[in-house]
């Protein structure tokens, strides 16, 4: 049998599957469909330094192959997730990660420091990309000056395997990948959903409340492999590629274009046992094509 075991930085991971942040809840709200332990690694909604009750409704849009979301980072902060969620969670037999957002700089390294001393969670992600959040999410993503100021001060803080997730509404998203690669990220994650918006002809109006929101799911795959494959020859830190992937099928070709691990987001609501399906598919893919380890098809593209 294929080894699915891979690293991401000091972070080891049992297989190159995980959940994307904001799609899998806090993990345990999917263990009755199936073992969530069996997941490479689980990245929990996004956590900000204080309470937020995100942007008004309407803030989902279905369209053709996607979706569009304007959530807005809704949760109850940093201090409720270390007291309430934490210890529900810190027992799960798996790398439970979380995804960390802010307005200012020091929301950033505030949240982070909290975190650091959470001795189950091994990992944050950075999110410096979102963008359904008006102030700081999406800026501090597209330029490279303030990415890498807010990546170099949770550097000083976080002492724990440090993944940084990029936007994709960028000219050159290489560019703010060394960057945040040079501040001292173990690794980068990308895509984060592309910036859309949905029109009702009927009433003359936009669809969500927010006009513009963030597009995901298999409409965006195009897009997000290549910026992976871009990403991938322009750092030495790992990359963990995501953005539209349904199938085991659509996992192997983010890892053959030089992705180390991939994340699940808008299948998760389709089909809630589908990370478990994209494991297996990965090995059954590893075992037909003789293949003794995932390592051996990470940046494997012939060009």
């Amino acid at each position: 049998m294929a080894n699915l075991n891979i690293n991401i930085g000091d972070l080891q991971l049992k297989n190159p599957v995980m959940t994307a942040s904001g799609t899998f809840g806090y993990g345990t709200e999917y263990s009755d469909f199936m073992d969530i332990s069996r997941i490479g690694g689980i990245i929990v909604k996004g956590t900000t330094l204080r309470e937020r009750q995100g942007n008004p409704y309407p803030r989902l849009a279905e369209t053709p192959s996607g979706m569009l979301n304007a959530v807005g980072l809704q949760n109850k902060g940093v201090d409720y997730f270390v007291n309430n969620i934490y210890p529900t969670i810190k027992d799960v037999d798996t790398n439970v990660i979380v995804n960390v957002s802010g307005s200012e700089v020091s929301d950033y390294v505030a949240t982070a420091e909290k975190l650091n001393g959470l001795d189950k969670i091994p990992a944050i992600e950075l999110n410096i990309s979102c963008p359904n959040v008006k102030e700081g999410g999406m800026a501090f993503g597209t330029s490279c000056v303030s990415a890498v100021q807010v990546v170099g001060a949770v550097r000083k803080v976080y002492k724990k395997t440090l993944i940084v997730k990029l936007s994709p509404n960028v000219t050159d998203i290489t560019e703010i990948a060394r960057a945040v690669e040079a501040e001292g990220a173990d690794s980068v994650s990308l895509i984060n959903t592309l910036l859309g918006m949905a029109i009702d002809a009927k009433r003359r109006k936009p669809v969500l409340s927010t006009i513009t929101g963030g597009l995901s799911g298999p409409a965006v795959k195009p897009v997000a492999l290549r910026m992976v494959w871009q990403v991938a020859k322009a750092v030495k830190v790992p990359v963990i590629g995501l953005g539209g992937i349904m199938t085991a099928t659509d996992a192997i070709e983010f890892m053959l274009a030089g992705a180390s691990a991939i994340q699940i987001g808008t299948a998760n609501f389709i089909d809630p046992a589908v990370c478990v399906k994209v494991i297996e598919g990965i090995e059954s893919y590893l075992n037909d094509n003789n293949f003794s380890s995932v390592k051996d098809i990470i940046g494997a593209l012939e060009v």
